[in-house]
């Protein structure tokens, strides 16, 4: 790996780590009174989400200029160019890095086994693009799955703030989240694997050696495994909310919300 690649690593989980203790407490305090009555341990996901969004902003537009401009990668997908695709796999990893570590501290109240095998697969094979700068075009393909993130975090943010899932901007970003999520994680399998079946049996995929095949074609089997799990939950979870059917029957005389997917608390889909 570079000395570039490894300096936007460390700046990135630096730079998501100050996000998350100093600039999201102070600025959700101002956009919203609602922050300041959540508990600690909401207060800590919600910075973290916070975190999410301003990622999976920045990473899936920087993702979707290289898809429509770096026409150097794209004429070549296994050995093209990598330096755009690298400088924003970078982002990604330090990302990654900070938001394991997080977990790791919150495990009894944000912990969540599916995230876990979601970032270290993603790990393991963006570990491949930084150092040896291979499957360019590919990489960056996956990272377009990060524009359904601020949907995703939009929707616990909505939870936490006590709007009621009738309410228009809940039942729009919920909409909307189904439909980017299978947008950018579900329709678009067929076309990517279609893409990677292309190059099976070429000089270039040849030249990837075992491990590098092996590392690409497994964490992409996992991350889609993962993503069809999600994307039943999202769907179920907003035709749930369309047809004005609660996730559980009010006990007690309360009603007791679930999480209109169907999800864990934790919803670091990245």
């Amino acid at each position: 790996m570079e000395t570039r690649e490894l300096t936007v690593v460390a700046g990135s989980f630096v730079t998501f780590q100050l996000l998350f203790s100093v600039v999201s407490p102070r600025l959700s305090t101002v956009i919203t009174p609602g922050y300041g009555r959540l508990p600690s341990t909401k207060l800590t996901e919600w910075n973290s989400r916070l975190v999410s969004t301003v990622h999976a902003l920045v990473v899936g537009l920087f993702c979707l200029y290289i898809l429509w401009f770096d026409d150097v990668v794209n004429a070549d997908p296994v050995w093209g160019d990598p330096s755009l695709v690298k400088l924003n796999v970078a982002i990604t990893c330090g990302y990654l890095l900070y938001d394991l570590v997080l977990l790791a501290c919150n495990w009894s109240t944000m912990g969540d086994s599916f995230f876990v095998c979601h970032h270290l697969a993603a790990l393991y094979a963006y570990g491949y693009v930084l150092t040896r700068g291979v499957l360019p075009y590919f990489a960056n393909f996956r990272l377009i799955s990060e524009l359904s993130t601020p949907f995703v975090n939009q929707r616990w943010f909505f939870e936490m703030l006590k709007y009621p899932r009738s309410h228009r901007l809940v039942v729009v970003n919920g909409v909307a989240m189904a439909v980017v999520f299978f947008l950018v994680r579900t329709a678009v399998m067929p076309s990517y694997w279609g893409s990677v079946f292309a190059t099976f049996g070429t000089e270039d995929f040849a030249r990837l050696g075992l491990a590098a095949q092996v590392a690409w074609i497994t964490s992409c089997i996992a991350l889609d495994i993962l993503n069809t799990i999600w994307m039943y939950k999202i769907a179920r979870g907003c035709y749930k909310v369309l047809t004005g059917r609660s996730g559980r029957k009010p006990k007690d005389g309360a009603e007791k919300e679930a999480p209109a997917d169907g999800k864990p608390v934790n919803n670091h889909t990245d």
